[in-house]
């Protein structure tokens, strides 16, 4: 196996076969990505993956993966990010959502409580109001009495 890097750049290139994001598992031939240390005078001792097929015949310009490992960590850490962003969301928009139904079942209960308080001012006015009627009834009845009686 070879020590060197296949790619005497800062920057690992994108195969032909597709661009791996992350750090990559297997190559698109099958075969297992493994480390290696560059040995090139361009990147001295910088970490990369490398097509263990690729890296076993010493093949170099191929397509079979190739990716330095901080390129490939920096891509799993903004994967990363952009997920923990993604459920931050998610139970944000689910605590949102329990709050409002809280709110909801408060607000259905103080209308119910409201109503029956309103309820019972409304029959006691009623009863008021009776009684008030029952009083000039009275009343009415006892003037035309009297008024018969002078």
């Amino acid at each position: 196996m070879s020590n060197e890097s296949g790619n005497s750049s800062g920057t690992s290139v994108a195969r032909a076969r597709g661009r791996v994001v992350g750090v990559p598992k297997r190559c698109w031939c099958g075969e297992l990505v493994v480390s290696f240390m560059s040995k090139s005078t361009a990147n001295p001792y910088r970490r990369y993956y490398r097509c263990a097929f690729a890296a076993e015949r010493k093949l170099s310009n191929d397509n079979h993966t190739y990716k330095w490992v901080d390129e490939a960590l920096v891509d799993e850490i903004e994967a990363l990010t952009f997920r923990i962003s993604k459920l931050e969301h998610t139970i944000l928009a689910e605590h949102v959502e329990e709050e409002r139904k809280k709110f909801a079942e408060l607000e259905m209960k103080l209308e119910t409580e409201l109503f029956a308080r309103m309820e019972e001012v409304v029959s006691e006015a009623k009863w008021e109001v009776k009684k008030v009627m029952g009083i000039v009834l009275l009343g009415i009845l006892t003037m035309l009495v009297l008024s018969k009686l002078v």
